[in-house]
């Protein structure tokens, strides 16, 4: 019995490895993204707020992804690539808002004091959702076909849980790293005191490094769904000509494709986000209203190196 027990563990496990590995790219996403929520708020709060956050993405994961992915698949796999555009789309929209926040363009946002620690974790998990449902549904088509219903939810649940330790104990290294580095820093021994003060002083450049890439990452995942899942809704044209870029650099190597394929996104994403917030702006000024984008999260224009 515990032989055969363990046995469907170990299968488990592999499938739940082999799944979640086509997902790498959307979880180092997520690992970039999420940092700059924790950014400007004490020290001593930001291993409770990636906490709480890791805690939403859970809620995301179990509570939402999950049992909605089974049942849509199940009972109405045409809505999926639906709430996926959606979801693509609102991660275009908030990559476009920080990008024209380099630009000294704001709405709504100024930095007063303390920032406000349930609307940042609000926004985090907002995000999260979004990222954590394209991990979801790669591995879920990633899966063996014929799995019954336990085994799909035990191998979900598997990844879930992996993905989710992964991604907020890489953001909570990189939110306390500064601190390893103060203590070394004070260490007694020359070389270690060395490198702790390499590290404090690199900080500040490694952090803004980290909110440029998210606000990339937000872009080229986003921009990336809507055209990839306009194509399962019957548009086929933007995917098409992203296939045939693709198609035609396919001698120069799968890091060439790789690199044109997620510029291609990323700039999609920047228009189709551009054209959100300018929609956006416009509904608001024919109400007299001045939106405000921002659930606490610091954005790249406020990250000082």
């Amino acid at each position: 019995m515990s032989v055969g027990l363990l046995a469907v563990v170990d299968d488990i496990l592999s499938a739940a490895m082999k799944a979640s590995a086509k997902a790498a790219g959307v979880v180092i996403d997520d690992a970039a993204v999420t940092p700059q929520y924790v950014q400007g708020i004490t020290p001593a709060r930001e291993l409770p707020v990636v906490g709480k956050i890791a805690l939403g993405s859970l809620a995301n994961k179990f509570l939402i992804i999950i049992p909605a992915a089974l049942l849509l698949t199940a009972f109405a796999p045409w809505v999926l690539p639906y709430l996926l555009i959606l979801g693509g789309a609102y991660l275009c929209f908030e990559g476009a808002e920080k990008v024209l926040e380099w630009f000294g363009v704001q709405h709504g946002h100024a930095d007063e004091g303390a920032r406000d620690e349930k609307k940042l974790v609000l926004g985090a998990v907002r995000t999260d959702l979004i990222l954590s449902t394209e991990i979801m549904l790669i591995s879920l088509a990633s899966l063996e076909k014929g799995l019954d219903i336990w085994a799909t939810l035990a191998i979900l649940a598997v990844i879930a849980l992996l993905m989710t330790g992964v991604v907020y104990g890489a953001v909570a290294l990189l939110v306390k790293i500064d601190d390893i580095g103060l203590k070394m820093a004070k260490n007694p021994v020359r070389r270690v005191r060395h490198t702790g003060t390499r590290i404090v002083r690199s900080m500040p450049a490694v952090f803004r490094f980290i909110s440029v890439l998210g606000t990339v990452a937000m872009l080229w995942v986003g921009g990336h769904l809507v055209l990839v899942n306009l194509g399962e809704v019957g548009w086929h044209f933007p995917v098409d000509v992203l296939h045939a870029v693709e198609h035609a650099l396919h001698n120069l190597g799968p890091v060439i494709v790789w690199i044109v394929d997620t510029i291609i996104s990323a700039i999609a994403g920047l228009i189709l986000g551009l054209l959100i917030v300018g929609i956006i702006l416009g509904i608001a000024k024919l109400f007299g209203k001045e939106p405000n984008f921002h659930e606490g999260e610091e954005s790249p224009a406020d990250v000082h190196v």
